[in-house]
């Protein structure tokens, strides 16, 4: 039990992964030593030790590894296109090559264009169609997201010659776990699992290890229309067919997939923070201003609009000078509210079909839980201004009592529909095909602000002035 206990408190950073490696690239082996010693470690970890390497200590790295083993490292790299760039041309486009085209275009997109030019009159034929393949889609369509790598048999096949098949691809093709079943014109038939192939018997029938159902998607199709989905099956490939004549021309892997996921969740919570895309924490400082300043000049003219509404309450808020105190107090949970109905609504949107009665089923159900938190915030802040004006003593009965009941009910009605607005917005955006998320945060905050002013400066008017109170 102890060994046990002491093994869950180890932490990953604790077993000198880093340390042990760069030991062995800086110490004196020879090119064969070298290349034998990191086959232990996973390439993940020597990608991350490649920074801190000499210009030196990179050739020779360089030189015990051949270009397939330095383009199984490269890949782990947050920015391979920085690391290649720094490397003869030559060099570069041998790592290139070796690399599946989707990585290897995410790489070339990170370098200059004379660079990229370069390795590409370089590198193969074959490999350049398939970056140039993937290069052409849209990056919101799948083909953009693609791997040519996948291992593909012709239906009518033996079991003999599949098995030879994907023994004589498995070389080049790391994605062999699923492996696809095309007809003579190389249109999509259905998939194979490995294992099925692998237990199955020289006589067994290949017709009958085919899944013909099996889930895809087409080039063009818009990714977010299909991820859901596709994540849903838990599958390690989906195929990617031509929307023009159904063949096979690549695959999303589960890896993609994530990365998809994660793009679309990092895109969206960008949106709610009301930047206009996604921010890198080390991206120049005018390319941040770039996606931030549309949001904020929009929310400029929006504040504007706020307090032109206050403006009109003027005389109001002569009479009645005291009552500013409380309004930072409607403001701030109205948003609050707001904003918490619109997480949750674009969350849903993103997980699930919600269409027709569902949607407004959602809506009166935030709506619902908005207006009961409404109330009984509103009793609770009844009680505290009540106590609060009380202890000043500058203030009669009346006023006091008004003036609770003035922010009790504001809170209650701002809270309400600040809860519908956080619900109703996205879900009339995502009706329209716009993305929900588009709803920002700080956006709909100015909405609620609106309405949250205008609630208690509105009540305020008619329990304070029309009933002559003051």
């Amino acid at each position: 039990m102890e060994e046990n206990k002491e093994f869950d408190s180890l932490d990953i950073e604790d077993r000198g992964y880093r340390e042990e490696i760069l030991a062995i690239i800086r110490g004196d082996h020879s090119d064969d030593e070298l290349r034998s010693l990191l086959e232990e470690y996973h390439d993940n970890d020597i990608a991350s030790v490649l920074e801190e390497l000499t210009d030196e200590e990179n050739d020779r790295l360089l030189r015990a590894l051949d270009s397939e083993a330095m383009s199984e490292i490269v890949v782990h790299l947050e920015d391979a296109g920085e690391y290649l760039s720094e490397l003869d041309t030559d060099d570069a486009a041998d790592i290139i090559e070796q690399m599946d085209a989707d990585d290897a275009l995410e790489a070339l997109e990170d370098l200059d264009e004379e660079t990229r030019s370069e390795i590409l009159e370089l590198i193969e034929e074959d490999v350049k169609e398939d970056i140039e393949l993937i290069d052409s889609y849209d990056e919101e369509e799948f083909g953009s997201r693609m791997s040519t790598n996948f291992i593909s048999v012709k239906k009518g096949a033996t079991i003999k010659s599949a098995m030879r098949t994907l023994v004589s691809d498995a070389a080049e093709n790391d994605n062999i776990y699923t492996l696809f079943v095309t007809d003579d014109d190389g249109r999509f038939y259905g998939a194979i699992d490995l294992k099925d192939l692998i237990v199955a018997r020289s006589t067994d029938s290949l017709e009958d290890l085919i899944y013909t159902t099996f889930p895809y998607v087409y080039d063009k199709e818009q990714i977010s229309d299909s991820i859901e989905k596709l994540r849903s099956y838990s599958e390690d490939l989906i195929p990617v067919l031509s929307s023009k004549d159904q063949t096979l021309i690549g695959v999303i892997t589960s890896k993609d997939i994530i990365d998809i996921v994660d793009a679309e969740f990092e895109d969206d919570y960008a949106k709610l923070a009301a930047l206009s895309e996604q921010e890198q924490v080390r991206e120049p400082i005018w390319k941040s201003i770039k996606k931030r300043i549309p949001w904020l000049i929009a929310l400029l003219f929006m504040g504007l609009a706020v307090s032109a509404v206050v403006g009109t309450f003027e005389g109001v808020v002569r009479e009645l000078p005291f009552i500013v105190c409380f309004q930072s107090l409607i403001l701030g949970m109205a948003g609050n509210v707001g904003t918490q109905s619109l997480a949750v609504t674009v969350r849903a949107l993103s997980a699930d079909d919600v269409t027709g009665r569902k949607k407004l089923g959602f809506i009166f159900k935030e709506t619902r839980v908005a207006a009961l938190n409404g109330f009984l915030i509103g009793i609770c802040s009844f009680l505290v201004v009540s106590i609060y004006l009380g202890i000043m003593g500058a203030y009669s009965a009346t006023i006091v009592a008004t003036t609770a009941a003035c922010v009790g009910l504001a809170l209650l009605f701002a809270m309400m529909i600040s809860g519908f607005m956080g619900a109703a917005i996205p879900m009339l955006l995502h009706a329209a095909k716009i993305d929900p998320a588009v709803a920002s945060g700080p956006l709909i905050t100015t909405i609620n602000d609106l309405i949250a002013v205008i609630s208690y400066y509105g009540l305020a008017a008619i329990l304070f002035l029309q009933f002559g109170i003051v």
